[in-house]
């Protein structure tokens, strides 16, 4: 089973250089990015923590590219109105997260935002079924949340990236399919095999010699 959507390369800017954001964001753009990816970490869903709405405004303001927001929080009911205001085109939320994702999917829809849903390596797809016709995309980590640098879990991802593909098809549906964590030009590939087609990279891009080149290959 193929994936016939068109791919779109997300470089993630939690592996740029912060302090000239306003030039990374450019970099990325003029490299042929499709999309920025933001992840949003509060130190208690996962182990880390990043940057916050004001952050997100800060990339607004030096891009008109699509900020695809991923929200690694445990309250994404609480804040995504925040990173609605700062100018997220998508917020992705946690289905693990404490919250009614019902209601929040809705709650993003309704302020304007297209809304995603995302699960952890170790959760089970079923896990997504009662959301799949709520969403405009699911976010399937290939690594476990809260830092960049880890290795793509292939055996336990692959499969959910394949069951988001056939439920999609089954369904009617139209999300897209985006992997993120471990992604680089051998590992899109795999991905892209399974069914995915946004593909979130942070280091294998933001630290490549020639991003233009390493973007383009991916999209190859």
């Amino acid at each position: 089973m193929k994936n016939s959507t068109p791919r779109i390369i997300a470089p993630s800017i939690l592996a740029a250089d912060w302090s000239h954001v306003a030039d990374e964001a450019q970099r990325a753009k003029q490299a042929g990015g499709d999309w920025l990816h933001l992840d949003v970490m509060d130190g208690h869903f996962v182990d880390n923590i990043s940057f916050g709405p004001t952050y997100v405004e800060a990339v607004r303001k030096s891009t008109d590219q699509y900020l695809d927001v991923h929200l690694m929080i445990t309250r994404p009911d609480h804040f995504y109105s925040r990173f609605v205001e700062a100018g997220a085109d998508n917020i992705t939320v946690h289905v693990e997260s404490d919250h009614d994702v019902a209601k929040t999917l809705a709650g993003i829809r309704e302020a304007g935002c297209h809304c995603g849903l995302a699960l952890s390596p170790d959760t089970p797809f079923d896990d997504m079924l009662p959301f799949l016709d709520q969403i405009d995309l699911l976010l399937v980590m290939t690594v476990r949340p809260g830092y960049g640098g880890q290795a793509f879990m292939e055996t336990e991802t692959m499969p959910k990236v394949q069951q988001a593909l056939s439920e999609r098809e089954r369904l009617g549906l139209n999300y897209h399919i985006e992997v993120d964590g471990g992604i680089d030009i051998k590992t899109v590939q795999i991905a892209a095999a399974n069914g995915a087609n946004v593909m979130v990279a942070g280091t294998s891009l933001f630290a490549a010699p020639d991003m233009a080149a390493a973007i383009a290959e991916m999209r190859r």
